[in-house]
């Protein structure tokens, strides 16, 4: 993974959210693409490679909002984990909901980490790169095709 861009794939629905994560992303200094999704459908094309998003790159990361129009995250997480090509891109939820169903069942779907979304920039800023060390320097997984 080094010497190229870090591809995340956001799936988030609020335009702030998704301008705090660009903003963030860019901060922390991780060179990367930043790649959109505001629902589960979209992003599950996306991931799939279907119809505009043919040419997609495969995420290196996933950051998932549970409470998404369509496909809510949850039934995303469910779509993944039964997916033997996508089940091992490592997702992190970044939510609101701080509900222990939530936490249990993103769990049992395969989520590699449950965040609660932070409210102040600095803590963000933090958990990015706390997950650029770990998911992406550290942990080594298998590159698609493998």
């Amino acid at each position: 993974m080094i010497g190229r861009a870090v591809e995340f794939l956001l799936v988030e629905d609020d335009p702030d959210d998704v301008w705090v994560t660009q903003q963030t992303l860019n901060e922390a200094k991780i060179t990367n693409n930043l790649h959109v999704a505001s629902d589960g459908e979209q992003a599950l094309a996306f991931l799939r490679r279907e119809g505009a998003y043919s040419e997609a790159p495969r995420p290196d990361m996933i950051l998932l909002d549970l409470n998404l129009p369509k496909r809510d995250g949850r039934e995303l997480l469910g779509d993944l984990d039964k997916d033997e090509k996508l089940r091992d891109i490592p997702v992190v939820v970044l939510t609101t909901s701080q509900a222990e169903e939530d936490i249990l069942r993103a769990r049992d779907l395969n989520c590699h980490s449950y965040i609660s979304k932070p409210v102040r920039l600095d803590h963000l800023l933090m958990l990015i790169q706390s997950l650029d060390d770990f998911w992406v320097t550290i942990v080594r997984l298998p590159s698609e095709g493998e």
